[in-house]
């Protein structure tokens, strides 16, 4: 499940007495395991409607608190659980011809039951069991990545399914990430549930994150307003961190790579008491300004930065958490012209954003267990605060400002059962206020103020079908109410044949989002050369969104082992969508202006997705991978932040697990057109003539194959491949180059007396695909806007190797 706070859940050992309750004739291969899930170790406090599952076998409880699994021979985890109740875990050695009776109990704890901030459920659900698709990066990707680039979260992301990092700045090295073709300002990035990084984030946000102290990342791609208010048009991405372990964990990492970039980071964390734990990021990256095709022009921005983040945790193992986060963030960066370099007509322009963030955030949760009308009900409330400043140059033009992002929610969410059907019941407010002050350009400020309700049902009508209903309404104080549904249906195949494991999802949704003067375009030019239309902010339509999704997906069994597979189709239309066009009317020269496009833009596509686990090694690689799998569903149902890996926990490095080879396959194909932005003409927008959104690849293709001894060494592979491209406003060609990138690492763990130090290379685009090696990044003349470099469409600082060492003591 999904959770800004999510409860540890228990794996316990138990005596397993075989029953003899005999065999079901046509089930002869399978072992019939019956669950009794109580409240109390005696048994006489049965749970009706509790959730029991082993691998996608799925049950539900009678008055009895009785259900019953058909499971094959062999190692199985079976796990129960019931909503504000804590679940429970039992692992179980299954032998063919002996059925089984098992006991489980389970004690009250407040669950994850957030408001809009958690899954789309907000109740106790696994990822497989929401009706709406939430992805998940889960702990072992996150571990490479911070090997490659520990210093923030791009390739991470750039690296997943439907995702697509996109520098909005070359000089800058600003970045944003568009969700399945969608613009990036419409992507909503949270920390643990919290904007911690704003509403309407800038576009250097995803370069000052770094991974280190991630436990998963949780992807929801379509339009989430309805659940997560109205700054999540395109999608969420929810950055979950690792929750302190029982046993004090430190970590250090240092990395260098040979574009002069250095990052050291520590992580530490553990327990204070019983009920109270900790845990503190803390980093300094720099990286080299370069300029590596010669024309004394910035391809890779420079930068110093620095940031610390604690955080504190508190459980009393009675139904009551809470956690509370701080963080810095300071940094310099610079691009433009390096020393002694010039702009096509002479002179130098120099580019730099000095920027400091502050935030604090925190969430309490508890269950109501006292009787009456409310009584097993998970109440939440949560809020954040931050503040950004920017000190921008663009040559001889300054521009400082500050954005503040305040945040508040209460939420209740209300578990019922009726009959065989279990429904949850979510209610809700919530309040952001979002602040814009420009210094040099007051023309520009603006204070939102968005107090919001919002509703949700999610019910269960049968052991293969659920349902998840919501609605939000956002009172926007600048353009009005937006009341956005959303509707997820999940069906999961029954039976036991070979699609039995298989689920269908069918998600509809809208969404909205409310203009502001920051854009991609703006990113690279600044506010300075950008007007309004007449009437100033106001005067602009908000943008709206209807967006559709349907996949189907399952385990299909191999010889070598089990393949995973999925396959997605989407597709969303936005009205009203915001374009930067420039003004040519022979009186403004380089001005550009906001406005909305007269058509909508319509984005359709599909994905696929494959991953396959197999022991190397001898005989048994598809029980091997099955444990892997059973391992990892366990794993994702833990707080990740136990700890770092299970293999650090072993001091002689050995383990008797074999190999484990990895191979994930996803391909991309998506198509998105819009009115295309041409200039304006006496402030009279042109007709519109249809074509690709720029910087939108038609076709994209990756597989990352690894293999790895848990705890001990880890070899990858990388190949991605990127179609073409529509470009706008570049003067060397209308259409990119497919390319494809190829990146190699490898790690290895070795014992120390302090501790296990894991040393790690990596050899990043060993293609050395560069865009400067095809085209100038500075224009030959000033474009739109007065920007001085084109857009990018592939990578700008070609073939990298970094290396470093992360200690953990």
């Amino acid at each position: 499940y999904l959770a800004a706070m999510p409860t540890v859940p228990r794996v316990s050992k138990v005596t397993i007495a075989p029953a003899n309750m005999g065999r079901l004739p046509a089930q002869d291969s399978l072992v019939r395991v019956r669950i009794r899930v109580t409240r109390d170790s005696a048994g006489t406090m049965a749970i009706d409607a509790a959730t029991v599952r082993s691998g996608t076998q799925v049950a539900r409880t009678d008055a009895l608190g009785d259900a019953v699994l058909l499971l094959a021979p062999g190692s199985r985890l079976i796990r129960a659980s019931s909503l504000g109740l804590r679940p429970d875990s039992l692992q179980v050695s299954l032998r063919a011809g002996n059925d089984t009776s098992i006991a489980i109990v389970l004690s009250r704890q407040a669950l994850a039951l957030d408001g809009v901030v958690v899954s789309a459920s907000r109740g106790e659900r696994r990822v497989e069991d929401t009706p709406l698709r939430v992805e998940v990066i889960d702990e072992e990707e996150i571990a490479e990545k911070v090997a490659m680039t520990p210093g923030d979260i791009a390739m991470m992301l750039n690296e997943t399914a439907g995702l697509r990092v996109q520098t909005t700045n070359p000089s800058l090295g600003g970045a944003n990430v568009r969700i399945q073709g969608l613009r990036g300002r419409y992507s909503l990035i949270l920390a643990d549930g919290l904007p911690l990084y704003g509403g309407q984030a800038g576009g250097l946000g995803l370069l000052q994150i770094p991974p280190v102290d991630l436990g998963r990342v949780e992807v929801i791609k379509g339009s989430a307003s309805a659940l997560y208010g109205s700054s999540a048009l395109g999608g969420v991405i929810n950055l979950l961190s690792r929750r302190p372990s029982d046993e004090r964990e430190r970590t250090v990492l240092f990395n260098q790579t040979t574009r002069g970039g250095t990052d050291a980071v520590y992580f530490g964390g553990g327990p204070v008491s019983a009920q109270w734990g900790y845990t503190l990021l803390a980093g300094a990256h720099v990286q080299q300004q370069n300029d590596l095709d010669g024309d004394r022009y910035t391809d890779m921005a420079g930068y110093q930065r620095g940031l610390i983040r604690p955080r504190l945790y508190f459980d009393n193992g009675r139904g009551r958490t809470a956690f509370l986060t701080a963080g810095y963030t300071g940094e310099n960066r610079s691009g433009g012209t390096l020393a002694g370099g010039t702009v096509p007509g002479g002179g130098a322009f120099d580019e730099s954003l000095r920027t400091q963030r502050a935030d604090v955030g925190g969430l309490a949760r508890w269950l109501i267990d006292k009787p009456g009308l409310f009584d097993g009900s998970v109440a939440t409330v949560r809020g954040s605060a931050m503040q950004q400043s920017h000190e921008h140059q663009f040559g001889a033009i300054g521009e400082d400002d500050q954005h503040r992002t305040w945040f508040s929610e209460a939420a209740l969410a209300i578990p019922r059962v009726y009959g065989s059907r279990s429904v949850t019941y979510v209610l809700g407010v919530a309040y952001q206020q979002e602040t814009y002050r420009n210094d040099n350009l007051p023309a520009f400020d603006y204070s939102f103020a968005i107090p919001a309700a919002f509703v949700q049902l999610d019910i269960d009508p049968t052991t293969w079908m659920a349902v998840s209903a919501s609605v939000r309404a956002d009172a926007h104080s600048e353009f009005g109410t937006f009341v956005n549904p959303r509707v997820s249906l999940l069906l999961r195949a029954p039976g036991n044949g070979a699609l039995s494991q298989w689920t269908n999802r069918w998600s509809i949704g809208t969404g909205a989002f409310a203009p502001t003067p920051f854009t991609e375009e703006t990113e690279a030019t600044g506010l300075t050369p950008l007007s309004y239309p007449a009437g100033g902010l106001g005067a602009l339509s908000p943008e709206r969104a209807t967006s559709a999704s349907v996949d189907v997906g399952g385990p299909i069994t191999t010889a070598i082992g089990r393949l995973e597979v999925n396959g997605t189709l989407f597709g969303s239309r936005v009205t009203n969508p915001l374009q930067v066009r420039e003004v040519n009317d022979g009186s403004s020269v380089g001005q550009i202006r906001l406005g909305n496009a007269i058509e909508p833009t319509r984005t359709w596509g599909a994905e696929l997705l494959a991953r396959l686990v197999y022991a190397l090694g001898g005989s048994g690689g598809e029980n091997h991978a099955n444990n892997n799998q059973h391992n990892n569903e366990h794993n994702n149902e833990h707080n990740a932040g136990a700890n770092e890996h299970e293999g650090e926990q072993h001091e002689d490095g050995e383990h008797d697990e074999p190999p484990m080879l990895r191979i994930t396959a996803s391909y991309t194909y998506l198509r998105s057109r819009e009115c295309l932005a041409t200039a304006l003409i006496a402030n009279t927008p042109a007709a519109c003539f249809r074509g690709e959104v720029p910087l939108t690849p038609r076709q994209t293709l990756g597989m990352v194959a690894s293999v790895e001894q848990h705890g001990r060494s880890r070899i990858g592979l990388e190949v991605y491949y990127t179609g073409r491209q529509a470009l706008a406003d570049n003067p060397f060609r209308t259409e990119s180059r497919p390319y494809v990138v190829v990146g190699l690492l490898a790690e290895r763990a070795f014992n120390t007396p302090q501790g296990i130090a894991r040393v790690f290379i990596n050899f990043e685009n060993l293609t050395n695909v560069r865009q400067t090696r095809v085209d100038p990044l500075l224009l030959p003349a000033r474009g739109p806007g007065g920007r001085w470099s084109t857009d990018a469409w592939t990578d700008l600082s070609g073939f990298t190797a970094n290396g470093g060492v992360r200690f953990s003591f």
